[in-house]
């Protein structure tokens, strides 16, 4: 290639060591576990209540297997919790209504409080399940808040161009746990690349960058214009024909919603940096003894 970034030698480091995000077990297995645990628990459930019945006359037996439906939705998402409702409300017309150990049910009034079992145990896991998902919503905004406050830090304490990249690079790859790579653009060409995870920029990637930055739009990675690009790139516009890119290699069946609000608190707090560091000022700051 004939642009500068033919010559460049991106630094790519391994993805830092943090805290993992809430969620980030593979979906396979944690699901698998759920299911399982769902289960166990429900036939834990189907065991004392049939034990109860046996013993005392309890009118309201039927609500034991509501609790496993609670402790799935708390603990393994929804899915797991609705399996407890629909196995419970199986194990209840099978174990304790007439005629036992079958699915028949010859008095309507037991189907009615099967259909009511079944529907509290929906509205349950429901319930469980939104307070499971904004537990771990709450978690990632303190994580989030956590690794930007350190970032601030840095950029502070960053007294070069090539350090403020690397520092931001290795933010954006905490924050979001993908490959991440910080891009310095002038003059239309790359000149600087600082990236971690251990995906290296490619020449379709220097391509989206400089479109991003050119055009002032995020390219998205396989969309085009950026067909060949593997990260999403956001513009980081700084003035006087020069600027930098973030990029993040998200993986596409995984790709986050909204994270363009933790991204423009990076960029925006990139921009003020870079300005600060390339202004006369900040030179003669870094210049003195």
């Amino acid at each position: 290639m004939a642009d500068v970034e033919s010559k460049l030698e991106p630094e790519v480091t391994t993805m830092p060591v943090t805290d993992p995000l809430p969620d980030s077990r593979p979906w396979e297995a944690s699901a698998l576990v759920g299911y399982l645990a769902s289960f166990t628990m429900t036939a834990i459930a189907a065991v004392v209540a049939v034990g109860i019945d046996r013993g005392l006359t309890i009118p309201n037996v039927s609500l034991v297997f509501v609790v496993p439906v609670i402790v799935a939705g708390v603990s393994f998402g929804f899915g797991p919790s609705l399996c407890s409702a629909v196995l419970g409300a199986l194990a209840y017309n099978f174990f304790l209504t007439e005629p036992r150990y079958t699915l028949v049910v010859d008095d309507p009034a037991n189907i009615w409080a099967i259909c009511l079992l079944f529907l509290v145990g929906l509205i349950v896991s429901g319930i469980a399940f939104t307070s499971r998902r904004r537990a771990a919503d709450a978690a990632l905004l303190r994580r989030q808040a956590t690794v930007l406050q350190a970032y601030s830090r840095d950029v502070v304490a960053a007294d070069s161009t090539n350090t403020l990249i690397s520092v931001t690079s290795q933010t954006l790859a905490a924050l979001f746990q993908v490959p991440a790579t910080v891009m310095l653009v002038a003059e239309g060409k790359v000149i600087s690349v600082k990236s971690v995870g251990g995906l290296q920029p490619e020449e379709a990637d220097f391509e989206a960058a400089r479109l991003s930055l050119e055009v002032g739009t995020v390219a998205r990675a396989g969309v085009y214009p950026a067909l060949g690009s593997r990260f999403d790139f956001w513009p980081v516009a700084t003035g006087e024909g020069w600027g930098a890119v973030i990029g993040l290699a998200f993986d596409p069946s995984n790709r986050p919603s909204a994270p363009e609000t933790s991204i423009d608190i990076v960029g925006s707090v990139l921009a003020l940096a870079l300005s600060r560091l390339r202004s006369p000022v900040g030179r003669d700051a870094r210049s003195k003894p």
